[in-house]
């Protein structure tokens, strides 16, 4: 009886995306600070997750590698998450500072300064 569960295991389809959906979301929670490409990385493997989420539900008996499926769709809503953080920061450091202060270090500091309160 044992040994039959455990074959049953083996031959199990897997998800197709589902190794493609963990990969991609590591990758989108590991280039957050790339400005927005871990965003689209994001995008892409929650999109990829819906597909493979839908297969199993309809067969939930078949597949063997739901867990994968599922760590890759919440690393990718973290990857979302800390990406769109960082690029609404990165949108107030140009409009705090502007591009002139980004480029010229002794405009940067009096801005800095009038930041801090000094």
């Amino acid at each position: 009886m044992e040994q039959s569960n455990f074959n049953n295991f083996e031959t199990g389809q897997k998800l197709p995306n589902a190794t493609a959906v963990l990969i991609l979301g590591i990758i989108s929670v590991l280039t957050c600070c790339c400005y927005g490409i871990g965003l689209i990385i994001a995008i892409v493997a929650l999109f990829l997750a819906k597909k493979d989420l839908a297969l199993y539900k309809a067969n939930p008996g078949s597949y063997t590698n739901y867990s994968n499926l599922n760590i890759g769709r919440i690393l990718a809503i973290i990857g979302i998450v800390i990406n769109v953080l960082y690029l609404i920061y990165i949108i107030w450091i140009f409009s705090y500072f502007g591009m002139e202060a980004l480029q010229n270090p002794e405009l940067m500091q009096e801005k800095m300064r009038e930041l801090m309160g000094q």
